[in-house]
């Protein structure tokens, strides 16, 4: 962290967050009344490791699934998922994908494009959407409803040194709360 901070402290603030519990961030916040988990995490990385990518994602799933009634949960990370591999472990009835709740957007579809992106010299051209934002909404009467409104990518222009940011694009969702 200490490389990054003399590096980009000038252009860039950093906000630290608590150490990782049980391989994702899960941080708990109240906001205009609205109870919100927070979740983030890294799935493993490669092709060859599919099936620890989806015991991940049936972790991670299962977690905001039994979050309270009360409780809005938002997760957000580099997944490294391929869409077969959510295909194969299903998505809760109770938690949205926001790329597919906002009509699955194409400026928002490849998060890793190695045709845009030339932070990694890959001998071949590809892009996927490893990058996912899932939210599952609090279900109690009287508690706000949070909504998507828009998402975008963002990261995409070159830093003075002439890379991107990281080799995957950024997202950016807004939503709105309305009152159920």
């Amino acid at each position: 962290m200490r490389f990054m901070h003399k590096r980009l402290a000038d252009t860039y603030t950093f906000i630290e967050g608590p150490p990782a519990h049980k391989g994702f961030l899960l941080k708990s916040l109240l906001y205009r009344g609205q109870k919100l988990w927070l979740m983030t995490s890294h799935f493993e990385s490669c092709k060859a490791n599919s099936v620890e990518r989806m015991r991940q994602l049936r972790v991670v799933m299962k977690k905001m699934s039994k979050a309270p009634d009360d409780v809005t949960v938002l997760f957000g990370g580099d997944t490294n998922l391929r869409d077969y591999e959510v295909a194969t472990v299903g998505i809760p009835s109770n938690v949205c994908d926001l790329w597919e709740q906002l009509g699955e957007p194409e400026k928002c579809r490849y998060t890793w494009d190695t045709v845009a992106n030339t932070n990694k010299e890959i001998p071949f051209k590809c892009h996927f959407r490893f990058d996912r934002v899932y939210l599952r909404r609090a279900t109690q009467d009287g508690i706000p409803q949070l909504d998507p409104d828009n998402m975008a990518l963002i990261g995409l222009e070159k830093l003075r040194c002439g890379l991107f940011t990281s080799d995957h694009w950024g997202i950016y969702c807004t939503f709105s709360v309305k009152q159920k």
